[in-house]
C-alpha cells in the first residue's frame, strides 16, 4: 500500500471537469484523506484546456506533487499537455471515443474507456464525468458505497431519478476499468486515512467564512477572478445573519461603498484582484486620511493590466505597499493556509478598527482557488475588537464639533457613529484639524501626519512571520508567503536527504515589514533564498531593504503562471548550496 497519490483530469472547459474533481475529491474526503488540489484553466467561459490535479496523502500536505499517477482525459489534448507528467507505471484513463494515443516508448498504461457511449446509453453524454470518475475509483480499490453518497449529495436536489442515472453510470464505469484492468491495482492502493473529521475548502472559501465570523455584514464588490467566489461564498451566507452583498458597477464603487460602509458602524469588505486594486488606490489613500476602517482581498493573479486572469502570481506586492499617492499608515497581512484565510480575516478587521486603518489581506490565485483540506476550525479564538468606538459623547460646554482626530497619547483618536449626540463632525479627504475642518497651517499638517502614520509603530500582530528553524546556523534559510510555504517545506526534505540544513521563514506580515523578527534568522543563516512568484524579487527588495543580507540573498523566481512545483525549488536550492563559495 502507499501513503500518497497524484490524480489529474482534463479536457475542454465546460465539458465537468470540474465537477468530476469535485465528486472525486469530496468522496476522498469523506474516507479522511488529506488533499491538495490545483486547478489550471482558461480565461474564458467555455473551450480551452482545463485541468484539475488533486494530492491525496494519509498524512498533511501543503503543495501538489511534481509526478501523477493517474491520469483521466477526456480529450487528446490532455494526454498531450500532460502524460509527461506521469510516473513510470502510471495509468490513463481515456475515452475511447477519440482514440487516444500515448508517447511513443513511454511506460505508461492506458486504459480506453468508451465514457461518452456509456453516458449516451443512459441518456446524455453529461453523465461522462461520472463514468470517468467511477472508472478512476475502482482502479483505487475504494469503496463504491462512499463514492455513490457523494454523488447523492451533489444531485440529489435534482431528483431521485438523476441520483439514480448518475450511480449507474459510476458503476458501468467501474466495470469496464476493471475488466480492462483485471482488478483494482495493487500498486495504487492508499493505505487507510486516519478517519478524522477535516474541512475541505478553497481560500476564499475560508476568507468569506472568516469575514462571516469577524461580524462583517456586507460585501460590495465587483466580480473578477480569482476573487469571485468569495463574494458568491457571502451571497449565499451572510442573508442567514442579517447581512448582503451589493455587486457594484465597478471596483471604484464598491471600495467607496465600502469604507461608507465602514463609517457608518458596518464591518464590511470588499475583494478583487490586481487590476481592481489599481482602480481603488485613491479611495485606500481617502480611507487612510480620514482614519476609517476598511478590510479589502487582493487575490493576486498574472499581470500586469488584464494579464493573466486565471495563472498564479505575487506581483502585487509593490503595489499593495506603495501604490497610493501620499502616505498612509496601512495594513498588508498575508495567510498562507487554508486556516490563516479564516482567522486572518477576523485579526484584519480588528486590526482595522483597532487603529483605524485599511487592511488589504492579500492571497495568490493558488491559494484562492486551489482546494486544500485543513483541520477543524476553532471558533473559541474568536474575538471582536472595534477599538477606540466609542458609545457616548459628553455634550460639549461650547457647542464645538466632536474631535474626531483628535491628538491623543496612543495616536488613535476616539471614533463616533454618525448620528452620536454630540459627536457631529467634518469629513474631508483633504487635510483637517482635530474636528475634520479643512486646514493648510503649517503646523497642523505636520502633526497630523505624525499622528497618522505614528500608528505604523504601534502595530502587532499575534505572529507576523511563521517559523521553522530547528538549526541555529543552517546552511540555507529559505523565505516565502502566500502559497510557497508547503512546496518550500517538501523541498527541504529532500535536501535534508542530502545532509544540507534549511529554516524557513513565510512572512505573514508584508507591511509594515517585520524586520526586527525576521533580522536573527537572516543573520544566523549561511545563504537566505527568497522564493517568489514574479519576476522583479518583490519580496525579496523587502528583505534587504528592512533587514539588510543582501551579500548572501538569493532569489528563485517563478513568473509563467504556474505555481512553484517541489523539485523546481530543490534544484534551485541545490545551486545556490553549491555555486556559494562559503559553502564549498
Amino acid at each position: 500500500m502507499i501513503s500518497q497519490l497524484s490524480w489529474k483530469i482534463g479536457g475542454q472547459q465546460g465539458e465537468g471537469v470540474e465537477s468530476t474533481d469535485r465528486i472525486f475529491s469530496t468522496a476522498l474526503n469523506r474516507l479522511g484523506y488529506y488533499l491538495y488540489g490545483y486547478r489550471h484553466f482558461s480565461s474564458r467561459i467555455k473551450g480551452g484546456h482545463t485541468n484539475n490535479k488533486i494530492r491525496i496523502s494519509t498524512k498533511p500536505i501543503r503543495s501538489i506533487a511534481d509526478d501523477l499517477d493517474i491520469l483521466v482525459a477526456f480529450d487528446q489534448e490532455t494526454i498531450d499537455l500532460n502524460a509527461h507528467e506521469l510516473r513510470p507505471g502510471g495509468v490513463i484513463v481515456a475515452d475511447a471515443k477519440f482514440n487516444p494515443v500515448i508517447p511513443d516508448g513511454s511506460d505508461i498504461r492506458l486504459f480506453p474507456v468508451p465514457i461518452t457511449a456509456i453516458a449516451e446509453e443512459l441518456g446524455t453524454s453529461l453523465m461522462k464525468n461520472m463514468v470517468a470518475s467511477g472508472a478512476s475509483w475502482a482502479l483505487l480499490g475504494l469503496p463504491l458505497d462512499v463514492f455513490n453518497r457523494a454523488v447523492e449529495e451533489e444531485f440529489g436536489r435534482k431528483g431521485a431519478a438523476v441520483v439514480e442515472n448518475n450511480v449507474e453510470a459510476v458503476k458501468r464505469g467501474s466495470d469496464y476499468v476493471l475488466e480492462l484492468a483485471g482488478g483494482p491495482l495493487d500498486e495504487f492502493r492508499l493505505s487507510p486515512a486516519d478517519g478524522k473529521q477535516k474541512l475541505f475548502m478553497i481560500g476564499n472559501d475560508a476568507i468569506g467564512l472568516g469575514a462571516v465570523a469577524a461580524g462583517c455584514r456586507l460585501m460590495s464588490a465587483y466580480p473578477i477572478t480569482p476573487a469571485s467566489e468569495i463574494m458568491e461564498y457571502l451571497i449565499k451566507k451572510l442573508p442567514h445573519f442579517g447581512g448582503t452583498v451589493v455587486q457594484t458597477e465597478d471596483e471604484i464603487a464598491a471600495v467607496t461603498m465600502a469604507i461608507g460602509a465602514n463609517y457608518a458602524g458596518v464591518r464590511t469588505m470588499t475583494a478583487s484582484a490586481g487590476p481592481g486594486l489599481s482602480l481603488m488606490m485613491e479611495a485606500i489613500g481617502l480611507a487612510g486620511m480620514i482614519e476609517t476602517p476598511v478590510v479589502i482581498v487582493d487575490t493576486q493573479r498574472g499581470g500586469p493590466s488584464t494579464g493573466l486572469p486565471t495563472k498564479q502570481e505575487q506581483s502585487d506586492i509593490n503595489a499593495m505597499i506603495h501604490g497610493t499617492h501620499g502616505e498612509i499608515p496601512k495594513i498588508v497581512l498575508a495567510p498562507s493556509t487554508i486556516e490563516d484565510c479564516f482567522y486572518d480575516m477576523v485579526e484584519a478587521f480588528n486590526l482595522s478598527e483597532k487603529y483605524q486603518v485599511p487592511v488589504i489581506v492579500v492571497t495568490d490565485l493558488q491559494l484562492s482557488l486551489g482546494k486544500q483540506s485543513c483541520e477543524l476550525l476553532d471558533y473559541d479564538k474568536i474575538v471582536i475588537d472595534r477599538g477606540n468606538l466609542v458609545s457616548s459623547v459628553p455634550e460639549q460646554e461650547e457647542k464645538s464639533l466632536f474631535k474626531r482626530y483628535e491628538f491623543t497619547d496612543s495616536g488613535i483618536s476616539p471614533r463616533v457613529l454618525p448620528g452620536m449626540k454630540h459627536g457631529i463632525h467634518h469629513v474631508t479627504g483633504v487635510e483637517h484639524d482635530e474636528a475634520g475642518r479643512p486646514s493648510e497651517s503649517a503646523e497642523n499638517r505636520k502633526k497630523m501626519m505624525d499622528k497618522r502614520l505614528g500608528k505604523m509603530s504601534q502595530i502587532k500582530i499575534s505572529n507576523p512571520i511563521r517559523v521553522d528553524a530547528p538549526y541555529e546556523k543552517p546552511d540555507l534559510l529559505i523565505i516565502g508567503m502566500g502559497s510557497t510555504g508547503g512546496t518550500i517545506d517538501q523541498a527541504r526534505e529532500l535536501l535534508e536527504n542530502e545532509g544540507i540544513t534549511t529554516n524557513h521563514i513565510t512572512v505573514r506580515l508584508l507591511h509594515p515589514f517585520p524586520a526586527d523578527a525576521i533580522k536573527p534568522y537572516v543573520d544566523q543563516a549561511r545563504q537566505v533564498i527568497v522564493v517568489e512568484n514574479n519576476a522583479t524579487a518583490q519580496l525579496a527588495n523587502l528583505v534587504k531593504l528592512h533587514v539588510g543580507g543582501s551579500e548572501k540573498l538569493n532569489s528563485v523566481l517563478k513568473y509563467d503562471g504556474n505555481p512553484f512545483l517541489p523539485s523546481i525549488i530543490y534544484n534551485e536550492y541545490k545551486n545556490v548550496y553549491v555555486d556559494s563559495k562559503e559553502l564549498v
